[in-house]
């Protein structure tokens, strides 16, 4: 494996420990500075929505301009900044905006957020179409692991401080810088290979047809995944706070209870990447996806916190673990000079629907309706699932190495 590639998959490792941790504290950090569960759900709506706007502006931009490592170094430098006031002060101001540049609780799975497309696009550059199903699995699988291991640093905030308070929660942004610098230090080393000479579409009328067909599958790709981001925002990014309403656990259990669901999605990540190999990506993501749509439907209905929670973690590994197969059959959909732009729109179409999900589940979960927010991601998680398999059953036969 090309020693960049390496790279890469190392620094999804470094930064994924801090959202881990992140995911897993940061909503119950501002519940005990005293925020009420609209105004949490809306701080964490913000911040995807930005980002969001973010990747559709950066990917394109470096599809022109170039240079996708310095946008990455950017990205790094953003993040230290966003830990360094989270760490420095408690005024709910500054915590938003410190959540809007460090996307905060959002849990990106190790990438760099409204820069990860830019990732997505590298790595295609550096592998054949054949090794990018397994590779972008086994990136995806770090990235998880890196996410367990900083929820149990932030279940240890339960067992260091029983008694509760906020002070506890501001090592978790410790580990976020931490992540940030090693990640920092790891893109100073690695340079930028050159890319294929962009053919003008205008020249040949078979450049013009694939120009269209290849639009026609972003288009596809977007309506599909406004469906995927609607039913993803209504629970992920406030699950860590609907087991606080519902079980009345705290960091200590929540904590080890979400770094089994990325566990499992690092699971998950490596099976996604077998059944891609012998069936095909789309089927590895129908057949998955739609075992984590029954699983989905459980939560809300178990009476104990530890059905709940082991659910959740099934549910995430069938999931989350298709994440590097959906990444590689979008690096297939275009050509090199338009693959920034193809994972942008990945990306976007996820995140502006998903920014939706937590202003509409704090309100819910305001209201005491718990289970409101899984029966109507599980709509959307259908509806996201027939779509998918029509649209892109030209990928269904064939394996990937």
């Amino acid at each position: 494996m090309p020693a960049d590639v390496l790279r890469l998959i190392a620094i999804r490792g470094a930064r994924s420990a801090g959202q881990g941790a992140l995911v897993a504290g940061f909503a119950l950090y501002l519940h005990a500075l005293g925020w009420h569960a609209a105004g949490i759900g809306a701080t964490l709506s913000a911040a995807l929505l930005v980002g969001a706007l973010l990747t559709l502006t950066v990917g394109p931009l470096s599809d022109r301009i170039g240079g996708r490592r310095y946008f990455l170094l950017g990205y790094e430098a953003l993040q230290i900044l966003a830990a360094l006031l989270a760490l420095g002060s408690t005024r709910p101001a500054l915590l938003v905006l410190a959540a809007i540049l460090g996307g905060f609780g959002r849990g990106a799975n190790g990438s760099a957020g409204p820069f990860g497309p830019l990732e997505q696009a590298w790595l295609a550059q550096l592998l054949p179409a054949a090794r990018r199903g397994r590779v972008y699995s086994q990136n995806t699988a770090i990235g998880f692991i890196g996410m367990a291991l900083g929820a149990l640093g932030a279940g240890a905030v339960g067992w260091f401080a029983p008694h509760g308070g906020a002070a506890p929660y501001r090592w978790l942004f410790v580990v976020s810088l931490l992540g940030s610098l090693a990640s920092l230090a790891l893109l100073a080393r690695m340079k930028e290979p050159p890319r294929r000479p962009r053919a003008d579409p205008l020249e040949h009328a078979s450049e013009c047809e694939e120009h269209r067909a290849e639009n026609r599958r972003m288009l596809k790709l977007v309506l599909v995944n406004s469906l995927n981001g609607l039913g993803i925002g209504m629970i992920g990014p406030l699950i860590a706070y609907w087991f606080l309403l519902k079980f009345a656990h705290g960091p200590g259990t929540i904590g080890p209870a979400l770094a089994a669901s990325f566990a499992m999605g690092a699971v998950g990540s490596l099976l996604a990447g077998a059944i891609a190999r012998r069936h095909g990506l789309v089927r590895a993501v129908v057949w998955m996806r739609l075992a984590g749509l029954v699983l989905i439907l459980g939560i809300p209905l178990s009476p104990w916190f530890a059905l709940a929670a082991t659910l959740y973690a099934l549910r995430a590994g069938m999931n989350q673990g298709t994440a590097g197969v959906r990444q590689a059959l979008v690096a297939g959909l275009t050509r090199d000079h338009r693959r920034g732009l193809a994972a942008s729109l990945q990306n976007v179409s996820i995140q502006i629907p998903r920014a939706i999900g937590p202003l509409i589940s704090g309100f819910l979960l305001h209201a005491g309706m718990l289970t409101a927010p899984f029966l109507i991601a599980a709509a959307f998680q259908a509806a996201y699932l027939a779509l998918y398999a029509k649209f892109f059953r030209e990928f269904a036969s064939g394996g990937q190495d």
